[in-house]
């Protein structure tokens, strides 16, 4: 036998054993388990029912109960004109919101603001392509006209989302007390 095999044979021994000079001894039970261990690993709660607490005396309690986070009511009034008319029906149906007597006025300006430009718009449009059909010109005076819809529609849109997130209630006009009679 060559030393290579030797030391190998040698090696694989103490590991058998769990002895010799590579490894300390492991006192074992009765069932052949190290002592202190369980199958499958788990460890029993010292005796006395538990876990000692954490050093300094365990966790301090919450300061307050639990409650669900909810944005302020400038940011949920801003977000009441983000996708126009659509965010203002939400608002109106989403539960801590809908009581907001502001976030109300919003929404519903919002409505009756967006629903109002959505619809002259789609008017316009159907009007814009009868008219090309008709008389050429007149079709892109409505173009025209659609295209100004839409920079006034973007413009309100901006404006209107500014003054509601630095929580001002800006009433336009028309539409403005209809909002506040409905809110």
């Amino acid at each position: 036998m060559d030393s290579a095999n030797i030391f190998r044979q040698f090696v694989i021994e103490d590991l058998i054993m769990n002895s010799g000079p590579f490894f300390s001894p492991i006192p074992q039970t009765a069932s052949g388990l190290p002592v202190g261990m369980q199958m499958g690993g788990y460890q029993p709660p010292p005796p006395g029912g538990g876990y000692p607490p954490p050093p300094g005396g365990g966790y301090p309690p919450p300061q307050q109960p639990y409650q669900p986070s909810s944005m302020p009511n400038n940011v949920a009034a801003l977000l009441c004109y983000a996708f126009g008319f659509i965010t203002g029906i939400l608002f109106l149906f989403l539960e801590p919101y809908n009581r907001d007597r502001n976030i109300r006025f919003h929404a519903f300006q919002s409505i009756f603001t967006f629903g109002g430009l959505f619809g002259i718009q789609i008017a316009l449009s159907i009007m814009a392509n009868i008219a090309v059909r008709l008389i050429g010109l007149l079709g892109l005076l409505f173009s025209l006209l659609s295209l100004m819809v839409a920079l006034v529609g973007l413009g309100l849109w901006i404006f209107l989302m500014v003054k509601a997130y630095q929580g001002e209630k800006f009433s336009l006009p028309i539409i403005g007390p209809l909002a506040e009679k409905q809110a």
